[in-house]
């Protein structure tokens, strides 16, 4: 039996998404905040973040490292308040910079799903850049507080972030008793579930991943 090899034209899944740089830059400025995030999905996990609250800059810094996301975000808030404002507004402007990014969303993966271990805390982020926000939420955080922040803070920045990026995102705690651990495993599974959607799927660039043709 004759075989004959294949081969397969690169230039096929050549497509302008897999070139111009996914960047996008949202200012959003309220009564109670203002802020500034600029994206590049295609970095190498560089980050300035400067919020006003250090906690929140620590978990913005785990997105950008383990997601290689470029993230510049600056914003200035009713501190004197609390950091609820802040927080959430971040996570808004944020998912804006991240639907814009994303554009028509052609050629990416879509779903990625990442389980991340922190010492004694294990937690599983499932995602989808479906274009339908929801959110599923299944941490038990055992304190108030990590430092002056409010981990109730935790699933608002989350639910601010997928209505704004539409998508959907599942988050299950598996295990965990470190407040700051687990809400830190819970960052990395989400930076690393989003590295693995939004890249191009080289047999697909071009198309939108759906079979309905539209997210």
């Amino acid at each position: 039996m004759q075989t004959t090899n294949r081969q397969v034209n690169s230039s096929n899944y050549d497509d302008q998404s897999t070139k111009t740089p996914r960047i996008a830059t949202v200012k959003r400025t309220t009564g109670e905040t203002n802020v500034q995030v600029t994206i590049n999905l295609d970095g190498t996990g560089k980050c300035t973040a400067t919020t006003g609250v250090p906690f929140l800059d620590h978990m913005l810094h785990q997105i950008s490292s383990h997601g290689l996301i470029d993230l510049d975000i600056q914003a200035k808030g009713d501190w004197e308040i609390d950091d609820h404002h802040t927080n959430e507004d971040v996570g808004i402007t944020l998912g804006q910079a991240l639907h814009q990014a994303l554009g028509d969303r052609k050629g990416i993966v879509r779903f990625g799903n990442f389980l991340a271990p922190l010492d004694e805390a294990l937690v599983q982020v499932a995602l989808d850049f479906s274009g339908r926000p929801h959110l599923s939420y299944g941490l038990q955080i055992p304190t108030q507080r990590v430092g002056t922040y409010d981990t109730q803070l935790v699933r608002e920045f989350f639910v601010a972030l997928v209505n704004h990026s539409q998508m959907t995102l599942h988050i299950r705690q598996l295990d965990g008793i470190n407040s700051h651990h687990i809400i830190e495993a819970t960052f990395k599974a989400f930076a690393r579930a989003t590295r693995l959607a939004v890249e191009i799927d080289p047999r697909r660039a071009g198309v939108i991943p759906s079979s309905k043709g539209v997210l």
